[in-house]
């Protein structure tokens, strides 16, 4: 089966996941189906959804109208009837086998025989569910994280018998309902995500356990040294301690512990009023940057990274899948392989050997992979090669970048973190400023940046991406900027969105702005006890004069696009459906337009703003001479005297 083929979706199951994924579904244009086993648990679901689409709306973060949505949505009890002409089921049914059994065994009796039968489970075998269809081939792990409608990730597992055909339709289906897939391709347990996070729970938990440290220094170490958005005691309390522990239990592991105290005590996290904080008499989580004290990080990463070894290694997935799954999945500030090859896999290995070595314990025994890897001397970024490999003489590929040039010679440059809405980590910042210094110039015309997803161009620097950073290497952010501003070819900021901080010195370093007219443009650093620090207080005291400019960075407020438009911030502000248009206008201008004129235009201008006026004079008319020698300025004259398009060729 074709995606293209899938119109009806059925959904079994109206809980949390069951409901959330049945919106998902409808907002993106599909016929569903969510059933469940009473009448009280399907008008619940539903009435849920209700509640969620109107706060959308409210957010304007709904292509529909609510009831639009909802129009698509049918909701019985009578499973026959729920999958009786359906393309593909999506069951969300309890965490029990022999549940799941049933459900797939009568699927393979209600359900169209070329349907795809895809189960949300996060913990139970695959291969073990599909056994009881009668067609496993057509059965799949679709994993979605909860909530289904706020978080982009969705797993899609093999099993032992799922063939290539169900995997890949799923695959595009995922992406087709707006979010990003993974593959799994072999039915592990944990499957990559809780496989990989597995670690940053459990190593922390034996640490505290041994007196090896104290729950507070393992949270504040790994949020404020290490930028993960919380920590690992404190993702515990919030999933609830006794979720980690069966899962750990069914895999056979063993138990911290201190994992193993709290669930005896039933102080299970925020859900009971007790965890490894006191919700109900105590602060709850009362961490502060201070209490890291000498935690090793070190320790906890290298277990994470080792276990991501394994996935690879043993073909489950690629580098890419892990750290986009972490990313999406977990909220890290970025995976556990490109984080590993900025250490060095080297380091990483070192730190295993000796924890194995000194402990004798078999969760630090180094994966054959990342042995392979530094034997080979693929050590990480330094090397030129580690879990991925980089060019480190010009363009090659990025984590947090996506570019083309396109045969009209655009570069199109994409901020690809929408998880966090493009923040500006120090590793992105590195990427842009590669990608522009080492781009040949001569096959590009003009630059275009956008950021991914559908919420910002970019919200803001990654405080978390920083963490690490020393106050005194912070001023090296700036050069990034200024490698923009100073790129010999028009750049094109383009704006949907949120534009804030960082992003928005982003788009201030950019030669024209456009927006559409639901964004909003801020320097809020004054709210965190900052300036600007990006080129922000310069670049805006100059575009927007004294008076506007100290209003954004004193008041750190939001302009939305009209009012910046209105300031001269942005070059228009337009209609969301008439943005494309207006942009590839101000694009093929660029493109088409000569590139030498354009180049010394940009250097004179630049310059100028900066110099006297007699000064700048003389550069313009220096510029002005200079041109005079170039092959497009013959094209130029001779297209407008026989009244052509000129094609200029940057000679």
């Amino acid at each position: 089966m074709d995606v293209d083929e899938i119109e009806r979706v059925a959904v079994l199951g109206a809980g949390n996941m069951g409901h959330g994924i049945t919106e998902v579904v409808a907002m993106a244009g599909y016929q569903v189906t969510m059933r469940d086993i009473k009448d009280e648990f399907v008008e619940d679901g539903y009435e849920s959804i209700q509640w969620s689409l109107e706060k959308l709306a409210e957010k304007d973060r709904l292509d529909d109208a609510p009831e639009d949505v909802l129009a698509r949505i049918d909701t019985t009890t009578d499973l026959e009837e729920a999958v009786a002409d359906v393309d593909l089921v999506v069951e969300a049914a309890p965490e029990q086998m022999e549940l799941k059994h049933d459900i797939f065994s009568d699927l393979s009796e209600y359900a169209p025989e070329d349907a795809i039968l895809a189960t949300n489970t996060s913990s139970l075998s695959i291969s073990e569910i599909q056994s009881a269809a009668d067609d496993p081939s057509r059965v799949v792990g679709m994993h979605f994280f909860n909530p289904p409608v706020k978080m982009d990730l969705v797993e899609v597992i093999y099993g032992e018998d799922t063939d290539d055909e169900t995997a890949e339709t799923t695959y595009a289906f995922v992406e087709s309902i707006g979010k990003t897939p993974i593959y799994v391709r072999k039915d592990v347990n944990g499957f990559v995500v809780n496989s990989v996070l597995g670690p940053f729970m459990d190593e922390a938990a034996w640490m505290v356990s041994n007196d090896e440290a104290t729950i507070r220094e393992a949270d504040a170490a790994m949020v404020h040294e290490r930028g993960y958005p919380m920590g690992p005691f404190e993702l515990g309390d919030l999933t609830g301690i006794d979720v980690g522990y069966h899962v750990r239990k069914e895999a056979g592991k063993e138990i911290p512990p201190i994992i193993q105290e709290k669930v005896d005590a039933e102080e299970l996290g925020r859900k009971t009023g007790k965890g490894y904080y006191d919700y109900e008499d105590g602060p709850g989580v009362d961490y502060e940057p201070d209490d890291a004290g000498s935690f090793d990080t070190l320790r906890v990463e290298a277990r994470m990274v080792n276990e991501a070894a394994k996935l690879i290694g043993n073909d489950v997935a690629t580098p890419d899948a892990v750290d986009t799954g972490m990313r999406l999945g977990a909220g890290f500030p970025e995976g556990p392989c490109a984080r590993a090859d900025e250490l060095g896999l080297d380091v990483i290995l070192e730190k295993l050997e000796d924890l194995h070595e000194e402990t004798g314990k078999d969760r630090f025994e180094p994966a054959d992979y990342l042995e392979a890897l530094v034997a080979d001397g693929k050590t990480g970024k330094d090397a030129g090669e580690g879990f991925y490999e980089y060019d480190t003489e010009g363009v090659g590929s990025y984590q947090y970048l996506n570019f083309a040039v396109t045969d009209a010679g655009v570069l199109e440059v994409e901020l690809d973190r929408p998880e966090r809405m493009n923040a500006l980590s120090e590793s992105l910042l590195e990427e842009i400023d590669h990608l522009l210094t080492n781009v040949d110039t001569d096959d590009v015309r003009c630059v275009v940046f956008e950021g991914a997803g559908d919420r910002a161009f970019s919200a803001g620097a990654d405080i978390t991406g920083f963490a690490s950073v020393n106050p005194t290497d912070m001023s090296e952010v700036t050069p990034t900027f200024e490698t923009v501003n100073d790129f010999p070819r028009p750049t094109l900021a383009k704006v949907d969105g949120f534009c804030l901080g960082a992003g928005l010195e982003l788009a201030l370093a950019c030669d024209l702005r456009l927006a559409t007219e639901d964004s909003a443009f801020g320097a809020p650093e004054i709210g965190l006890g900052l300036i600007p620090g990006g080129g922000g207080t310069q670049r805006l005291i100059r575009l927007l004069g004294e008076t506007r400019a100290k209003e954004m960075v004193f008041r750190g407020n939001h302009v939305p696009a009209e009012r910046a438009e209105n300031w001269g911030l942005v070059n228009r502000a337009v209609p969301e459906d008439e943005f494309d248009d207006v942009v590839e206008e101000f694009v093929d201008d660029l493109a088409q337009g000569p590139p030498i004129a354009l180049k010394v235009a940009k250097q004179v201008m630049n310059d100028g703003q900066d110099a006297s006026l007699d000064a700048g004079l003389r550069m313009e008319s220096q510029g002005f001479g200079l041109l005079f020698s170039t092959e497009d300025v013959v094209e130029g004259t001779t297209a407008f005297m026989e009244d052509r398009d000129p094609e200029f060729e940057g000679k």
